[in-house]
């Protein structure tokens, strides 16, 4: 095994973690390889992994974000326009580790300085679809070709999805409090301590408002990897069924979890023989397209755009699960 791998198996899979987890379990008297048993430690491992990947990765990402304010984000996008500044938006869209009901002010500030409706969706769809701490905890379910692909198709969904509505001049289809929003144009400085309080404050707000997801998903997953039967899966959710990108984000549209969430439920889906693209499909919808989320951006949007956003990215979605359902033996 090469270094790169080794590093990858106990940094980031922690497969030590899942050894002593094992024995833990085995010395309470319970089977790993039973259904009782392989849950529970699925349970423990998952939470204790996920949580401390998490703990470590927004620490650092929101170090990295405090120097990227809104201010600043909007003074590096104003002025441009067409598909450099759609790519921009969605490249900074991924510094942003946060779902996409908290994308909603940036979304107001950015309509409110005067930026295109292309590049403001683009960074509405990138920041809640894309983030640096979500390539990191794909890489360790999955892999890194799956993990970068993840990223490069939430780009590509982003920089079109903003183009063609922008394309479309909706300009009047957002809320008139929206243009008229306060917007400051002072860039705070922080200090190396105040940057490293913010990213410890981030930890903990991030951490509070995702763990109910995470246990939820970490049970789900467990149930579906340990109890419900690999055919019965497959039948429904078959990489061979049609059907089963369009019921993937179905399914996704009504939850509310950030990517964090979706993760073990994705994970113990691949494992049941789901195809890559339905997993794929089914996170985008949770992340870009939950219900939530698009309520309020009603309460900023009129209908008939909040209609084409929601149509744009649903087709880009279905587009790529299909796509990767057809190519996803290039990542085995």
């Amino acid at each position: 095994m090469s270094v790169f791998g080794w590093l990858n198996d106990q940094l980031l899979r922690m497969t030590w973690l899942n050894d002593l987890v094992g024995a833990s379990v085995a010395t309470i008297g319970l089977d790993p390889a039973s259904r009782l048993g392989g849950s529970v430690q699925f349970f423990i491992y998952d939470v204790i992994k996920i949580f401390i990947l998490l703990s470590v990765l927004i620490f650092v990402i929101s170090y990295i974000q405090s120097h990227f304010p809104p201010e600043r984000t909007r003074a590096m996008l104003g002025g441009r326009s067409g598909l450099g500044a759609n790519a921009l938006a969605a490249l900074l869209g991924t510094l942003t580790p946060f779902c996409s009901c908290s994308s909603i002010p940036l979304f107001i500030g950015f309509t409110a300085a005067g930026l295109p409706l292309a590049v403001t969706f683009s960074f509405l769809i990138s920041s809640p679809l894309v983030d640096l701490a979500s390539v990191i905890l794909l890489a360790s379910i999955f892999s890194w070709p799956i993990a970068l692909a993840y990223v490069a198709v939430g780009l590509v969904v982003a920089i079109l999805g903003g183009t063609i509505i922008g394309r479309l001049g909706m300009e009047d289809n957002v809320a008139a409090f929206v243009r008229t929003a306060p917007v400051s144009g002072e860039v705070a400085t922080m200090t190396r301590g105040e940057r490293l309080g913010y990213a410890r404050d981030q930890v903990e707000e991030i951490v509070h408002r995702v763990w109910p997801y995470v246990l939820v998903g970490v049970g789900i997953g467990a149930a579906i990897h340990n109890w419900v039967p690999a055919d019965v899966i497959s039948a429904l959710l078959g990489q061979d069924k049609w059907w089963s990108v369009p019921v993937a984000v179905l399914v996704g549209i009504p939850m509310y979890a950030d990517i964090f969430g979706t993760l073990p439920i994705a994970e113990a889906l691949v494992g049941r023989g789901v195809g890559l693209g339905t997993v794929l499909a089914f996170m985008m919808a949770v992340t870009a397209l939950s219900l939530p989320s698009l309520i309020m951006l009603k309460r900023v949007v009129m209908m008939p755009l909040l209609i084409t956003f929601t149509g744009v990215v649903t087709l880009g979605i279905l587009s790529i699960g299909m796509i990767f359902n057809a190519i996803s033996n290039w990542f085995i």
